[in-house]
């Protein structure tokens, strides 16, 4: 059985998974409105996965016993100045989410929650992942600069992540 702040703690994260969800449909969109319809894509995509992670908190927080929670989700963003902006936005999220899983790994290290700590090694390595695949991205944009050519060919790229 889960304890109560650690039922918390998971909900509260659910929740951030969720939003990064929405983060990434809504940078989605602003894309597709740019009509960067593979780098909307691929944003869309992220949106899958981050939503997968979420029900994996939704899905654990059974396992153990806990309560899920569905807590209000915030409206995001929905215009970047650039499709750089955009990516830069997704990699700072992304770090800030990887600053979150760090804390609730070191929650349940204190509350000696041995099962949670298991369950939450799977996301500090999928951060390692994220925080990488965003960055790329990051530096090949700036790399790119005002190139039109290389940003299509980019967005023709970046369209092939598979769902």
């Amino acid at each position: 059985m889960i304890g109560k702040p650690m039922e918390q703690a998971l909900n509260k994260h659910l929740k951030d998974e969720m939003y990064s969800a929405y983060l990434y449909l809504s940078m989605s969109a602003y894309l597709e409105g740019l009509n960067f319809k593979g780098i909307a894509s691929w944003m869309r995509v992220q949106a899958l996965e981050e939503y997968a992670h979420a029900m994996k908190f939704f899905d654990f927080l059974h396992e153990r016993g806990g309560s899920v929670t569905l807590l209000a989700l915030e409206q995001p963003q929905a215009q970047w100045a650039s499709v750089l902006a955009a990516f830069k936005a997704a990699y700072a999220h992304e770090r800030s989410i990887t600053k979150k899983i760090h804390a609730l790994v070191d929650k349940a290290t204190a509350e000696k929650d041995h099962a949670t700590a298991n369950f939450l090694q799977w996301f500090v390595k999928e951060q390692v992942e994220e925080e990488t695949s965003a960055e790329t991205i990051v530096k090949r944009l700036e790399a790119i600069g005002d190139s039109p050519g290389a940003i299509y060919y980019l967005d023709h790229e970046l369209g092939k992540r598979g769902k």
